[in-house]
């Protein structure tokens, strides 16, 4: 019973906000200088990846590019692509002034890591996202021959997956990582966490398996969401 009780505190106690999930923005870009972006409007937060596309006539759109917000008037461009696709052409153009921005591509798409499954079930009944399940990431990460989370294992995730966030419970927050600028773009405080999770996140895999040359994995499951600021 004491169990029993100790979870639903956990899961009342998980806060549902409305502003936590960072808004989708349509833009365009006013100039550029070297790598640094003007836009139109900016993006909704200081962090935010956005997706530059080009349109060269009858119809043909591409993605040239991508930009990351780095303050309310400012954004850059960086070096990163958001998908990966072998039968897709290797578009060359440089974002130019005019090119369409979609801040927040892929938003919807959120990969969430959690101490384990009433915590996930709980956030992902929360809100309408398209949730990508931990065991596709378990399974991503066993071909990698890895076996728990890293920026660059998530990056490349995101784009073999179009995943657009990353979510993850940490000992006492919960933030909204974006893979393709590697910031944090939204959190929140949690109460009445486990003070265990499982290792190295929640999946209903019973194990990643590495190969001979993976290894077990190391520290609790708290200390490997830290790794990921």
């Amino acid at each position: 019973m004491k169990k029993i009780t100790l979870i639903l505190m956990a899961i009342l106690s998980i806060p549902i906000f409305a502003g936590f999930y960072p808004t989708t923005i349509n833009t365009t870009i006013s100039s550029v200088a070297k790598n640094e972006i003007t836009l139109k409007t900016p993006l909704s937060v200081t962090g935010m990846s956005g997706a530059v596309i080009h349109n060269y006539g009858n119809r043909l759109q591409a993605i040239v590019g991508y930009i990351t917000q780095i303050n309310s008037s400012k954004a850059i461009s960086i070096n990163s692509t958001a998908m990966s696709h072998s039968t897709l052409p290797n578009v060359k153009s440089r974002i130019k002034v005019g090119d369409s921005v979609i801040g927040g591509y892929l938003y919807n798409n959120i990969l969430l890591l959690a101490p384990n499954e009433n915590i996930y079930t709980t956030i992902t009944r929360s809100s309408d996202k398209n949730w990508i399940h931990p065991d596709l990431y378990a399974t991503f990460l066993s071909k990698e021959s890895q076996n728990s989370p890293t920026k660059a294992n998530l990056l490349r995730f995101a784009k073999e997956y179009q995943v657009g966030l990353i979510y993850i419970v940490k000992r006492d927050t919960a933030i909204l990582y974006d893979p393709i600028s590697q910031k944090i773009v939204s959190q929140k405080a949690m109460q009445n966490l486990p003070s265990k999770g499982n290792l190295p996140f929640f999946m209903r895999l019973p194990e990643i398996k590495t190969g001979i040359f993976g290894g077990k994995v190391k520290g609790n499951y708290y200390q490997i969401m830290d790794t990921i600021q």
